[in-house]
């Protein structure tokens, strides 16, 4: 499957009634990551803090403990929370599987693009 990035917004936390700060990036869609993850720098202007540390096995097979944060995502006009790693700031941000299910979107490899789909409950 190819790879395709999509437009996010991401929206921090506002402070003393004022609007809440945002920053759009253009995320790499991997179905491979369990969770999105953006450049530490720009969670941290956006004011989001860290929930705790996970560990996180990397390509080149290391291991290490990074800090997840929640953040509200806005993909084509719909806003949901999502949880997104502290990248590092020369990595482009991913938008991972946990994300795309809660905005119900999937995969289109080969139009690469996200597409709807329904949720289960069982």
């Amino acid at each position: 499957m190819g790879t395709f990035t999509k437009r996010v917004t991401l929206r921090g936390t506002a402070t003393n009634g004022s609007e809440r700060p945002s920053l759009t990036v253009v995320a790499l869609v991997d179905t491979g990551a369990l969770f999105s993850s953006a450049p530490a720098d720009a969670l941290d202007k956006l004011g989001v803090k860290p929930v705790r540390s996970m560990p996180v096995r990397f390509a080149d097979g290391e291991l290490r403990q990074v800090p997840i944060g929640e953040v509200e995502a806005e993909i084509d006009g719909q806003r949901m929370p999502i949880l997104c790693f502290f990248g590092a700031k020369d990595v482009p941000a991913l938008l991972g599987e946990h994300a795309l299910e809660a905005f119900l979107l999937t995969v289109d490899p080969v139009e690469q693009k996200l597409v709807p789909r329904e949720a289960f409950l069982m």
